[in-house]
């Protein structure tokens, strides 16, 4: 059982009772926890993974933890997974030569968050509800906050993720992302229609956060005449139909079609908005007419739609039919 914890916005199910029941199925669950390294150093946090009982849990550690980009580890607890098959796999698909210099980032990072994980993780919790509250006053703009929780899908979060709803401005995510690089040299986490994104770090500081909060109160009052605007709207689509396996698709004979005739074809690419980076098609899917739209109307609007081998997304390749032989 693969699952995410926390997501990209911080938010976090209950794992430990999700690790329970999987087990009662002698079922081993892998947690991807990306965006969760920083988690197992403070209690008012998401629990971690290895914390709920998980048998591996992939951490990011370059994410939030300090060490150099690309920069990871795999925790594996012995049990339902066998450690030495996790080895031998591993060994497949890593590389021979490995870089003394990114084991010896990873290191110093684990060292650092076991001696003062606990600290910074308070500064950062600190800082970004100073920033909640502060962004909550601010017209026209909502950042999530523990209102939230108490839901299946919502039962803990993690407050250092500010996700900032932008969509009573009458603009998109993506636009406010554009406008506060070029206004005021902030670079958001990510943006989507309605939301930005922002992380707040141990290394951030009490003028940072006001500088964001300054910011954010001088877009309210730039866009304040487009708040009656129509909103736009994105629906998301159903999850396409898989006719065949990834590997299948991906090596199997192709064809470029345009993107508007495509309904009804089998994709052999990848097309996701990135960030996040969540897949609306992966190869093998059958394309619908709903999931087209959903795509043309993300272009549309702006957002980073991305994946195909032609950037705009004019055209994709499918699966090449086959013409029938006639006798």
């Amino acid at each position: 059982l693969l699952v995410i914890n926390p997501t990209y916005f911080g938010i976090a199910g209950d794992l430990r009772e999700i690790v329970r029941t999987a087990h009662n199925y002698e079922i081993p669950v892998l947690v991807d926890e990306a965006h969760g390294v920083h988690i197992h150093f403070h209690e008012e946090l998401p629990i971690s993974a290895m914390q709920a009982g998980a048998d591996m849990a992939a951490t990011s550690v370059h994410k939030l933890g300090g060490s150099l980009t690309q920069t990871s580890i795999l925790n594996v607890r012995e049990g339902l997974v066998d450690v030495d098959r996790v080895k031998t796999v591993m060994s497949m698909l890593t590389t021979t030569s490995t870089s003394y210099i990114f084991l010896a980032s990873l290191d110093m990072a684990r060292q650092h968050l076991a001696l003062n994980g606990h600290l910074l993780t308070e500064q950062a919790m600190k800082l970004a509800n100073i920033a909640r509250d502060r962004i909550n006053d601010i017209p026209r703009i909502y950042c999530v906050g523990k209102e939230i929780l108490g839901k299946p899908a919502t039962f803990a979060m993690d407050p250092t993720k500010l996700l900032i709803h932008v969509r009573d401005l009458g603009i998109t995510g993506w636009e406010v992302e554009n406008w506060l690089r070029a206004k005021y040299n902030i670079e958001v986490e990510m943006s989507d229609l309605y939301n930005i994104l922002c992380f707040v770090t141990a290394g951030d500081t009490e003028e940072s956060i006001q500088t964001l909060v300054n910011a954010l109160r001088d877009l309210s009052v730039e866009f304040a005449h487009v708040q009656a605007e129509e909103k736009p709207t994105i629906s998301l689509p159903n999850i396409p139909i898989l006719s065949t396996t990834p590997r299948e698709a991906f090596y199997a004979p192709t064809e470029t079609i345009p993107l508007a005739e495509a309904a009804g074809r089998v994709i052999t690419e990848f097309i996701m908005v990135y960030p996040p980076g969540i897949p609306i098609f992966l190869p093998g899917e059958v394309i619908s007419e709903e999931n087209i739209a959903y795509i043309q109307e993300n272009i549309r609007v702006g957002l980073p739609v991305q994946g195909p081998e032609d950037e705009t997304l004019k055209t994709i390749k499918v699966v090449k039919r086959q013409t029938a032989i006639s006798g």
